[in-house]
């Protein structure tokens, strides 16, 4: 399948896809298609899609809506819990004005009182995520996941089969896998694009509701890059940086700038819209679905988990495969998790892996973008 218009033009398409989707979901709800929100990885969206709804993210990464979030809450917390928490409040933000439910999870503290406050004015349904990966955890978080399902079953009158969860499960490993054949270009050294354009497609596909679309979409768009680079259209030989940690969108994406802007490319994301969203599947030849759902989103490695090896051991496989020259982690204010981890990041990215890594801490504010500016010119000099 050829794309018809330019690599540009495409990229261009994905970044606004959030916008153009407010219009899409309008229009779903219009025809009686429910609707559920939600604001994490761990978030098992086959259950929702084995009914017939349609999910969406619902973090928010704009500082517009911080002060009225902070009438009610701390001003030192992290940003993104105050975002969302703001536009939620406000009903700025149409996707959470739209979810018919909004499915919450115990990841962190500051999370976990955001959904108390957020069930006072809105449908919550919050899941026990363990913060272990072991043998007990993943019997809780299965039952969790049948305790969901009967939830949406209840709440909106439907059955939902293993059989209807086993194909929204095939169709989501299809988008896993193309999202991941995609994000592979970039282990191409010279890179063939900017960080900050598969950043594009990687946060864009998120709002596009029409699942079965994607795969053939993205891997279009491959075979062009592809194409285009064995005629030589590449960027020149640069410093390749993997960026880490909290998750990246809206304000913190200057930080990919920052990177770009001083003589760097981002070739591969290790965060909740890069590879971790795509780096397993779910197993389709376990007979039960919901353990294999369980498994699957379980081994997800974010630092709400202890121990967390799973996280350093898709690093692992990223420095190698993308040869990697310097690590960049993002660290939001106040975000404990990923900031109290950071100190195992940078030994493992130091010692084990023998290459510079640098962290930095930023919000939703512009006020530091000289500041990051200056860092990552010097640590991209460096390398």
């Amino acid at each position: 399948m050829e794309l018809i218009k330019n690599l540009p033009e495409v990229f261009e398409e994905f970044a606004e896809q959030r916008q153009k989707s407010f219009l899409a979901m309008k229009g779903l709800k219009d025809q009686g298609v429910p609707v559920v929100g939600a604001y994490c990885t761990y978030f098992p969206a086959e259950i929702a899609r084995a009914m017939g709804a349609v999910t969406v993210g619902l973090c928010s990464v704009s500082d517009e809506t911080i002060p009225d979030a902070e009438k009610d809450l701390p001003k030192n917390l992290c940003p993104l819990i105050k975002s969302s928490y703001g536009f939620a409040k406000t009903d700025k933000c149409p996707f959470f004005y739209f979810s018919d439910v909004v499915v919450g999870e115990t990841t962190c503290d500051g999370k976990k009182k955001m959904y108390e406050y957020m069930s006072e004015f809105k449908d919550v349904f919050v899941m026990e995520l363990p913060n272990t990966q072991s043998e007990m955890a993943l019997q809780l978080w299965k039952s969790e996941l049948i305790r969901f399902k009967e939830y949406l079953e209840k709440k909106f009158g439907v059955e939902i089969t293993d059989e209807a969860v086993l194909e929204a499960v095939k169709e989501e490993n299809k988008v896993r896998k193309a999202m991941k054949d995609l994000y592979h270009v970039m282990a191409l050294d010279p890179a063939p694009i900017k960080g900050g354009d598969l950043f594009k497609v990687l946060y864009g596909s998120g709002f596009k509701f029409d699942r079965k679309a994607i795969p053939a979409e993205i891997e279009a768009m491959k075979e062009k890059i592809e194409k285009e680079y064995a005629e030589g259209k590449r960027l020149d030989k640069m410093p390749r940086i993997l960026i880490t940690g909290c998750p990246i969108g809206g304000a913190t994406e200057k930080v990919i700038r920052a990177v770009e802007d001083n003589g760097g490319v981002v070739v591969a994301f290790e965060n909740c819209n890069g590879a971790k969203s795509f780096d397993k599947l779910v197993d389709e030849e376990n007979p039960d679905v919901y353990d294999a759902l369980a498994r699957r989103y379980l081994n997800i490695g974010c630092s709400v988990m202890t121990p967390n090896p799973n996280r350093l051991d898709l690093l692992d496989r990223l420095i190698d495969e993308f040869k990697i020259d310097g690590v960049v982690e993002m660290t939001l204010q106040a975000c404990h998790t990923y900031n109290v981890e950071s100190l195992a990041i940078r030994k493992f990215v130091n010692e084990k892996k023998g290459i510079p890594y640098i962290n930095v801490e930023t919000d939703y504010s512009q006020a530091d973008i000289g500041q990051l500016n200056t860092r990552i010119a010097a640590f991209i000099e460096m390398l």
